[in-house]
């Protein structure tokens, strides 16, 4: 992954815009990122926490370009539309492992 590098990861359980901080190799045990929150459509700003060390396994998807900005970034419209599947797809999961915990407390 290299400087700039923009992707989808799941940071703190959530997913976020992450933007790489500096140039990576495949046998990075971590990756230094900048995390993005959203800010209206496909725009993101930099998150209350805006840097981060990731393991690769938790990149969901790379996008095939960089940006040079690190406090704000506007996706193009697949690149965005990407980010609201896999968060909705998450938010079912937390929600399903809530619901499974629930019920078993009854």
């Amino acid at each position: 992954m290299n400087h700039g590098t923009v992707a989808i990861a799941i940071v703190q359980h959530q997913v976020m815009i992450i933007q790489a901080a500096r140039s990576h190799n495949r046998r990075d045990r971590w990756l230094d990122v900048y995390t993005y929150t959203p800010f209206g459509e496909r725009l993101f700003l930099a998150s209350p926490v805006p840097q981060a060390r990731i393991a690769p396994s938790d990149l969901l998807v790379v996008f095939p370009f960089r940006t040079p900005t690190s406090d704000m970034i506007e996706l193009p419209a697949q690149a965005y539309h990407e980010y609201l599947e896999l968060n909705a797809k998450n938010q079912l999961k937390h929600e399903n492992m809530w619901r499974r915990w629930k019920a078993r407390l009854h």
